[in-house]
């Protein structure tokens, strides 16, 4: 796992574009790229767009996966996440709709749609590149504490916590709903490479706890210290509880030239 420490949230987002750029460019033209909803990676998608626009990146070819949707909203829901990725990722990014795919949490039968996913994320030889953020309670995805390290594409109950966090984006908290269809952590696993951004004091705990904690379903996220290819990309307010940031500033700053990215 490497740990970067940035100034900023935007240069958090721009470092973590630049992760994400260089893997796309080395997997060619038709990348697979999981992506996630939230406000945490927005800068980063910023960044990729800017990268799109001066074509030092190309993603008109590329495969794009949601890590999760949420259950009970209609179809076309603004919330829904087949929206926020359309508007946040799949138009900015000029990627083929066609090619770029959520759960389907609209399915009457939720585990055959789980199982479908999973197919589908297969079928195109997995992802090389997830971009992940990490909710206050170490929850990857909408893996909430408690969910299992090898789980796979399944329906899970949102914590009350995750409802009043996503609240801001509702008209109420009564319209969150409690439901998701989400990839699980052994999902997540599967990715070749991960790239997770968090930004601000508020993901202090949860970072600390993913980054130098014990590997525990108690902080899901935790778990990608098991994985072969992990980044994680923070600001300082984000980093203010890691007992090791001077090694990670350290470690990142003297990366030999043939590990850089821009």
């Amino acid at each position: 796992m490497e740990v970067i420490i940035c100034s900023t949230a935007a240069d958090a987002g721009r470092t973590a574009a630049g992760k994400v750029t260089q893997i796309a460019k080395a997997c060619g033209p038709e990348a697979v790229i999981g992506f996630s909803t939230g406000s945490s990676p927005l800068a980063t998608y910023a960044d990729l767009t800017r990268r799109i626009d001066s074509r030092e990146l190309d993603l008109t070819q590329a495969w794009g996966f949601a890590l999760d949707e949420y259950v009970g909203l209609q179809p076309g829901h603004p919330e829904s996440y087949a929206e926020v990725i359309r508007r946040t990722v799949t138009e900015p990014l000029q990627m083929n709709p066609d090619r770029v795919f959520t759960p389907n949490g609209f399915a009457e039968n939720l585990k055959v749609a789980g199982a479908q996913y999973e197919e589908q994320i297969r079928a195109v030889g997995g992802v090389d590149v997830q971009i992940l953020g990490v909710g206050a309670n170490g929850h990857i995805g909408f893996n909430e504490p408690g969910s299992s390290l090898a789980s796979r594409t399944r329906i899970k109950t949102l914590t009350s916590q995750t409802r009043v966090d996503n609240s801001r984006f509702f008209a109420s908290l009564d319209e969150v709903p409690r439901h998701c269809l989400t990839q699980g952590l052994g999902t997540i696993m599967d990715a070749k490479n991960v790239v997770l951004v968090a930004q601000g004091e508020a993901k202090a705990d949860a970072i600390a706890a993913l980054v130098e904690g014990a590997v525990s379903a108690g902080c899901p996220g935790s778990v990608l210290q098991f994985h072969r290819s992990a980044t994680i990309v923070i600001d300082e307010a984000a980093a203010i509880e890691l007992k090791h940031a001077d090694y990670y500033r350290e470690a990142f700053a003297f990366k030999p030239s043939w590990q850089r990215f821009e």
